[in-house]
């Protein structure tokens, strides 16, 4: 946890240091009321004293209880700004942090997990900051400031109060030591509410069809009826604090009058009085050091379950990013839109055999080349090497000459138009959509009005409620997986850039729709070079290279009638999908 206090800025140690600045004020004026309400309770058993003394002290009192108040509303509001501050900032690097990942650190973090990182555990630490900078600074105060004022005025009740804070320590060990391991186990169960949830309602549709709601609905009680009751367990062990809290406290102040009877009972006439005071502000000063157990213990109760949390934030925060950029830009390419493969090889991070093996081809500015092969053989894994999704293993990857590690993440980027496979859409409009991650592309409505035409969306658009404005759900579930498709097309081509990679991004568009998206998006994109990965032969049939990938090595690269004469798997992979005699006049 103290690591991630490290993040505390100057402004939070001010506020830091006026808070048990106040604390310190706050606990000195409380513990001057049991002095006054001695003084009065001596005036009071004193013959001759004047009605105007005892006000004079009474207001004194009521003066200090003031103050307190005023100090305690002041440290409550620093304490609500500080924390608020401090997890604003947690989560603003948690989710900047995560934007750097690569898809091997996002595959290691769940996204139920970075959802419950980011929302539950950072409030968890927001608790903490918030209860305990009132009460863990102003417990141990009060207690030792409380103990030394007691300290001189008796010793058997020094004792008494002693042997109460000490069942009370070691009452609060003992829970401590039963709940903290549970904690850690309420964070991972809340992970797996949130995966579910999200699987849920991404699901939905294929949940309908398959009639499976009764079977989501038992899956999601199992680990809700766990997080329940890991909790329930925690709050019933918790739930004994405060009886034992009140027992303690009830049997400290009967302990002190039966023992202030007894001293008073033996003592002589001239004495009475003075133990009889002394039996009053031990009371109040024995109350005292047990509220501030009381309040340790509730802090107790925060602690546990933010150290788990402050943890797993920190897992997150101290992640080492696998994928960080270099230091060249596109001026220092030496030529436009090509792209080399030299003896590339590349394995998963928890792989033991290699996906792709020695891959090696060139592709020229302009040039269309296609990559096929069966389901599993590495096609898009090897085009999500261009943008760095991945690292290569072994090899390199040249982008206008340039070694890609070589490029700032930002500037290889901004060469590359994606189009991923699984076409995602953000909540907002066609537009914004189009134009999403305008990063000085000066994308404006006519660029927008172009990008559509050309992928064969302008129609479907157009006959949308406010057109270019319409509205997109999350996920683009109001619009169709082809619709989708065309959107995702549009929003590549808006950008212009020197490479386009298409991750069978065709896949879902009726064969009249793809032949002429594709004569449109070559007439746009003649002097840029376009990858794409394809299962459908049609698509990829005028390519000027298709590379054909079977278990994850290059086994053919040629044009079709080429590769139609040379490769007997791709020879195979047309012939299942069109006649010899289309094939020929192809």
């Amino acid at each position: 946890m103290l690591k991630l206090f490290k993040n505390i800025t100057k402004k939070d140690i001010l506020f830091i240091l006026c808070c048990v600045s106040l604390v310190a004020f706050e606990v000195w004026l409380e513990l001057k009321i049991p002095d006054y309400m001695s003084k009065i309770t001596v005036l009071i058993e004193t013959p001759g004293s004047l009605i105007k003394d005892v006000f004079k002290e009474g207001g004194l009192m009521l003066s200090c209880a003031f103050g307190s108040l005023i100090a305690t509303i002041i440290v409550t509001y620093l304490a609500s700004i500080l924390s608020s501050d401090f997890s604003y900032n947690i989560r603003e690097k948690i989710f900047n942090k995560v934007q750097k990942f690569s898809t091997a650190e996002m595959k290691k973090f769940q996204v139920g997990s970075l959802i419950t990182r980011t929302t539950n555990d950072v409030t968890q630490i927001e608790m903490l900051i918030a209860i305990g900078l009132q009460a863990f600074v102003k417990a141990p105060i009060m207690a030792v400031w409380a103990v030394t004022k007691i300290l001189n005025k008796s010793i058997e009740l020094s004792k008494l109060t002693g042997c109460c804070v000490g069942v009370l320590l070691v009452f609060v060990a003992i829970v401590m030591s039963i709940v903290i391991p549970k904690f850690s186990k309420i964070q991972k169960l809340t992970d797996k509410i949130n995966q579910l949830v999200k699987e849920h309602i991404t699901g939905i549709r294929v949940i309908h069809a398959f009639n499976a709601e009764k079977y989501e609905e038992n899956k999601f009680n199992t680990v809700n009826r766990d997080l329940t009751n890991t909790f329930l367990f925690n709050q019933r062990i918790f739930s004994l604090m405060n009886p034992m809290m009140n027992f303690v406290m009830h049997f400290l102040s009967l302990g002190i009058y039966f023992i202030g009877a007894i001293l008073i009972d033996k003592a002589n006439m001239l004495d009475k009085l003075t133990i009889f005071s002394n039996v009053v502000v031990f009371t109040s000063y024995g109350m005292q050091v047990i509220m501030s157990f009381l309040m340790l213990a509730m802090i107790f109760m925060v602690i546990p379950r933010a150290q788990i949390s402050a943890k797993r934030i920190n897992e997150i925060l101290n992640e080492k990013i696998t994928i960080f950029g270099g230091s060249k830009t596109g001026k220092d390419s030496k030529s436009v839109g090509t792209i080399e493969f030299k003896n590339v090889s590349f394995k998963y991070p928890d792989a033991d055999e290699c996906i792709l093996e020695n891959i090696s081809f060139d592709v020229k500015k302009g040039e269309t080349v296609a990559f096929i092969g069966s389901t599993g053989s590495g096609k898009s894994t090897l085009i999500n090497l261009i943008p760095r999704f991945y690292d290569v293993t072994e090899g390199t990857i040249l982008v206008d000459g340039i070694d890609i590690k070589d490029y700032k993440l930002e500037e290889l980027h901004n060469k590359i138009g994606y189009v991923s496979q699984k076409a995602f859409m953000f909540t907002g409009s066609v537009k914004y959509n189009v134009a999403y991650g305008d990063r000085g592309f000066k994308i404006n409505d006519d660029k927008i009005r172009e990008a559509l035409k050309i992928s064969q969306a302008e129609d479907f658009v157009n006959q949308m409620e406010g057109g270019y404005d319409a509205h997109i759900a999350r996920g683009g579930t109001n619009i169709s997986g082809g619709q989708k498709q065309r959107i995702n097309i549009a929003r590549a081509i808006a950008k212009n850039p020197e490479i386009y990679i298409f991750d069978d991004s065709f896949s879902a568009l009726d064969y009249k729709t793809d032949a002429t998206l594709r004569k449109e998006l070559k007439k746009y994109t003649k002097d840029a070079t376009s990858l794409i990965v394809a299962q459908r032969i049609g698509t990829i049939l005028n390519a000027d290279k298709i590379i054909v990938l079977e278990s994850g090595k290059c086994v053919g690269i040629g044009t079709h009638r080429e590769l139609m004469k040379t490769c007997k798997i791709y020879k195979e992979i047309a012939l299942s999908q069109l006649s010899e005699e289309e094939l020929n006049n192809a």
